[in-house]
């Protein structure tokens, strides 16, 4: 199992935040075809193999995910489309 930690800093307000991170579980949704839900400040993601948390925090966004052995060798490919969204987003 393998796992993925980012935290990339923000200057947005929570509502245009919130919206961001939709697009980026709209984004892993296509690419990997995780379903998310929001509890709270958190955006839960989840499908066999990979299980993850995107907390939106004041001016910063955490992100855990774990990996399962499907997905381990293309942790590469998940950690750069989620940054890609986040650079694209957040700046």
């Amino acid at each position: 199992m393998s796992s993925i930690h980012l935290q990339h800093a923000h200057s947005l307000s929570p509502e245009q935040a919130r919206n961001a991170l939709s697009d980026l579980a709209d984004s892993l949704a296509r690419k990997l075809g995780v379903e998310s839900r929001w509890d709270g400040d958190n955006l839960h993601f989840q499908r066999s193999g990979v299980d993850g948390t995107i907390k939106l925090l004041p001016g910063q966004v955490e992100i855990m995910a774990k990996l399962g052995m499907f997905f381990t060798p293309m942790k590469g490919m998940v950690e750069q489309e989620i940054r890609r969204v986040l650079d694209e987003k957040f700046g």
